[in-house]
């Protein structure tokens, strides 16, 4: 358990950088519309996408977007931004099960 923890903590940053510095670059709502429907849940698919291939198939990733996201709604956003808080964990399982399919044994 701990090594995967281990290879999971590059994508876990990522996933936090995401989360955490993107919402610092919207400007104004049209700017952070297109953040949090297109550049966030496109980052966090191909980070996970990234991890499945490199490291095979996890749900604790999905649970760990999770958990680094839901903070961000009290940060930066409303409560209207609490569905985000699934529809990203979605994104990151979806990435992670296609990451998968490209998956070798090493």
């Amino acid at each position: 358990m701990k090594e995967k923890l281990v290879k999971m903590l590059p994508c876990a940053a990522a996933l936090g950088i995401n989360f955490y510095l993107l919402p610092l670059l919207a400007r104004d709502t049209g700017a952070a519309m297109l953040l949090m429907l297109a550049v966030m849940p496109l980052a966090a698919f191909l980070t996970a996408v990234i991890y499945g291939i490199r490291c095979g198939f996890s749900l604790l990733l999905p649970a760990v977007a999770l958990l680094l996201f839901a903070p961000t709604v009290l940060l930066y956003y409303n409560e209207t931004a609490w569905g985000y808080a699934l529809f990203y964990p979605a994104a990151v399982l979806a990435g992670n099960g296609i990451g998968r399919l490209f998956y070798r044994k090493r």
